[in-house]
């Protein structure tokens, strides 16, 4: 593991596999929820933007509705 970067609470290194450890000021290892805490809050990992659901999607189930309206009015 080498050395990333070192902050006055936690040491962050980066495995040979990409992937990330922390320990903490007592050399203690950080895991779970503290520790992708402290990777967003050093830039390391990104937070994914959410898909906007696309709008032609909705104007077909729309359409699909009357469609089916008209024909049982029959």
């Amino acid at each position: 593991m080498k050395k990333l970067k070192t902050t006055s609470d936690h040491t962050i290194y980066q495995k040979r596999s990409g992937r990330y450890a922390v320990k903490d000021r007592r050399k203690r290892w950080v895991q779970g929820d503290d520790k992708v805490a402290v990777l967003r809050t050093e830039g390391l990992l990104k937070t994914p933007e959410p898909k906007a659901a696309p709008a032609e999607s909705e104007a077909e189930s729309a359409e699909g509705t009357e469609a089916a309206e008209s024909t049982d009015a029959s």
